[in-house]
């Protein structure tokens, strides 16, 4: 999915996206962003990944220190530019999320929000264990993607969203259960409370996991302050 967001839903278009979304889900979207900025501290170097362009990182850099996005869309990437430009905590970059080209420890708190997990491609055990590597010791690492309830809402916002032409028709027969399938080839999945928690298992930390406005899941891992090494990551869950 990764190549979908960097090509064909990107921008312009994937800004649209959020355009055209239902009140509910107007709701949840900003419900994420204002969990999230509560956590962030003032003094706090954050970390997003899959940025896209800007939505939710206008709002980290207003109130951290340092707010550095990243994401493979450089169309994203120069939209969120010019959305932003002139923001002092801001930095962007063009990097795969699973093979960040960071520092160890750099940040105190790294988010990967609005089921971004969904759309990256290959390992995510190893998403997980590079957003923890960048992430300091006492730091936190917060991943989220959606709520079971919450179904009909998404389901909802992904028709507009097709109807409008920004994703492909959805395959009828394929769309359910949390999976939403278009006959272009998008997929959107959702990572449940199981998978999150095997996730940081298997990088051999915890996850909380919890919900918020009853449309997010949330994994909340805290980096050990006496991190030990993390475990090589074994396959995909």
């Amino acid at each position: 999915m990764t190549g979908y967001y960097a090509r064909q839903l990107a921008a312009e278009r994937l800004r649209e996206c959020y355009d055209v979304a239902p009140p509910r889900v107007r709701r949840y979207l900003e419900a994420e962003i204002a969990f999230v900025v509560g956590r962030t501290a003032p003094g706090a170097a954050v970390l997003e990944l899959g940025c896209g362009y800007g939505r939710v990182l206008r709002r980290l850099a207003g109130a951290a220190r340092l707010a550095v996005g990243v994401d493979t869309s450089r169309p994203s990437l120069k939209l969120a530019g010019e959305r932003m430009g002139g923001l002092p905590a801001l930095r962007l970059a063009a990097m795969d999320a699973a093979a960040l080209g960071l520092r160890d420890g750099a940040f105190d708190l790294t988010v990967c929000v609005q089921n971004g997990i969904s759309a990256f491609a290959g390992d995510r055990r190893r998403l997980f264990a590079e957003a923890v590597r960048a992430t300091r010791p006492g730091g936190t690492v917060l991943f989220s993607s959606y709520a079971a309830g919450f179904w009909p809402h998404r389901l909802e916002w992904f028709e507009r969203q097709a109807e409008r032409g920004l994703i492909g028709p959805l395959d009828r027969a394929a769309t359910r259960d949390g999976v939403i399938v278009c006959t272009d080839g998008f997929r959107a999945t959702t990572v449940g409370p199981e998978e999150f928690e095997a996730l940081a298992a298997g990088i051999g930390l915890r996850a909380r996991v919890f919900e918020v406005d009853g449309s997010s899941l949330f994994c909340e891992v805290a980096v050990p302050e006496a991190a030990p090494p993390l475990r090589r990551p074994g396959p995909a869950v």
